[in-house]
């Protein structure tokens, strides 16, 4: 069931944006060569604490995970995709690091990733990235009343195409409020004027999820979470959540 949020719904998602900003900010320049991701958790954590947020993250289990997660980011390196979990490994120089992010304030909820590369950056990575950050941006422009979220999955994965990366077929943005993961589903590939009709007050976390092989195709790790790219090549994801306003497009996820 999808919902549809008041004025007043997108303000409370707003603050809890706020909070996810602020913590993958501090993840950010906590990341360095020689960082471990469970240190990149502890800034995150430290966020949320002091803003009295929750973590959605920490204790989720969806149908394919063999645990809870156990941490309140994901932390996702090199070819690992999405949901990788924050170990002892120690950041590298020339690392593409992916940070997922989720916070809950006051009832509301907040989702956002972002990618960067540690100590001195690959040129290609640098291309995933800037790639990614297109493909989210012209998803966020689609994301307007008289469209459709196919419109949003069109303009993703155009951008994708083009830029002659591979994206995972099966994941993709949600709805979120309330809860972390609502309805609808928003793909990152797809036919324009199909899906769920976009209206004033829709609030949707959009993430396009891009691998630097041109392939599909990804594995889950033996840890059960972690999406690894099946030929090995770099991953980067970048993510907002963001609301449908007569106005337009409304980043939730900003600082």
């Amino acid at each position: 069931m999808v919902e549809i949020k008041s004025d007043k719904d997108l303000d409370g998602m707003r603050e809890a944006g706020r909070v996810v900003a602020r913590a993958l900010a501090a993840v950010r320049e906590a990341a360095a060569v020689g960082v471990s991701l469970r240190e990149l958790d502890e800034a995150a954590r430290g966020v949320l604490e002091e803003a009295g947020a929750r973590s959605p993250f920490l204790g989720y289990r969806p149908s394919f995970a063999p645990t809870p997660f156990p941490a309140v980011i994901c932390t996702s390196v090199n070819d690992a995709l999405v949901h990788g979990i924050p170990t002892g490994y120690r950041l590298r120089d020339g690392d593409l690091v992916s940070i997922d992010c989720g916070a809950e304030l006051d009832g509301w909820t907040g989702d956002a990733a972002i990618s960067f590369t540690v100590g001195t950056p690959r040129p290609a990575d640098l291309r995933l990235i800037e790639a990614t950050g297109r493909a989210l941006a012209a998803g966020i422009a689609a994301a307007v009343p008289g469209n459709r979220v196919g419109d949003i999955s069109h303009a993703i994965g155009a951008v994708a195409g083009a830029a002659g990366c591979g994206m995972p077929a099966d994941f993709g943005g949600h709805g979120i409020g309330r809860r972390m993961h609502e309805d609808p589903h928003v793909p990152n590939r797809g036919r324009p004027g199909r899906g769920y009709p976009l209206r004033h007050g829709l609030a949707l976390a959009i993430e396009p999820m891009l691998m630097a092989g041109g392939r599909d195709a990804y594995r889950t790790a033996s840890d059960g979470w972690t999406l690894r790219t099946l030929d090995g090549s770099r991953a980067a994801h970048i993510e907002h959540t963001v609301a449908v306003t007569d106005q337009g497009p409304r980043i939730l996820t900003l600082l």
